[in-house]
């Protein structure tokens, strides 16, 4: 496994004002450039770990392409901070507008926008369902998976489960990265999404929920809260959001119904 972590020399200093030099963890962080095709897509910045699954997650996210046959081959360059990556014949590529180059990390956004008019194929009303008893035992579980966090509470996790297990976990330093990885990773083993239920660490923003949508999930939960936009899309698209998940209580923001409270069936 790729090292997530550096030690760097550290002066820590007590309220009291006592000082001391020491060592502390930190995740790495590594600026990636996805060249798709011969063309430049995006710049990155990641945890230089399971790149390969992040490059075929933001592929698909972006709708560059429609499943694992769609490419050809995916290369890491580490050390020169690139990844390229190949479709078939380049025709996915060319069905996409033109890019444009950016950064974008945790807060960043995407690599391209949407369309509200594009959403009408993304709308389900699956009936999965959860008990909030089963919400909470997840994200116990979510929560303790990661060493990396443990050790430097550095990075953004996120997973996919069904409802009594985590099937599916990765993190990294940007939590549309970490569930980039994720959803990569199910596209590149062929693994199912619809119909499961995805969990992450960071605010559900309106691009998380896109994200999320895509793959055929009903039902997103978060240690944090969403935003309005996020909310308002979740609505419309008929997706579950339960945040600010602690175990002194959750909150549904849309679709409750989803959420078996108490001896409810």
């Amino acid at each position: 496994m790729k090292r997530k972590t550096a030690e760097v020399v550290v002066i820590a200093i007590t309220p009291k004002g006592e000082a001391r030099q020491g060592h502390d963890l930190v995740v790495r962080e590594l600026p990636l450039t996805i060249i798709l095709d011969g063309q430049e897509l995006v710049t990155t910045l990641c945890s230089p770990a399971d790149l390969e699954y992040m490059v075929a997650g933001i592929l698909y996210s972006e709708g560059i392409i429609r499943n694992r046959a769609d490419i050809r081959s995916i290369t890491i360059e580490e050390n020169a901070g690139i990844a390229r990556a190949e479709t078939l014949s380049g025709k996915v590529l060319k069905t996409k507008a033109a890019f444009k180059p950016l950064v974008a990390s945790g807060g960043g956004k995407g690599a391209s926008g949407y369309n509200l008019g594009d959403l009408d194929e993304l709308r389900h009303n699956a009936r999965t369902t959860i008990a909030a008893r089963q919400v909470f035992g997840l994200m116990r579980d979510f929560l303790q998976h990661s060493p990396i966090y443990q050790s430097t509470h550095g990075v953004h996790s996120a997973a996919l489960c069904d409802s009594n297990s985590i099937l599916v976990f990765n993190d990294d330093i940007g939590r549309h990265n970490a569930l980039d990885k994720v959803f990569g990773q199910c596209l590149m083993q062929e693994l199912p999404t619809e119909g499961h239920i995805v969990i992450s660490s960071g605010r559900v923003s309106s691009e998380i929920l896109l994200k999320v949508a895509k793959r055929g999930i009903a039902i997103l939960i978060s240690k944090s809260p969403p935003t309005d936009l996020g909310v308002k899309l979740a609505k419309d698209l008929g997706i579950t959001i339960i945040g600010s998940t602690t175990e002194k209580g959750l909150k549904v923001y849309s679709h409750n119904w989803r959420v078996i409270i108490g001896g409810q069936q």
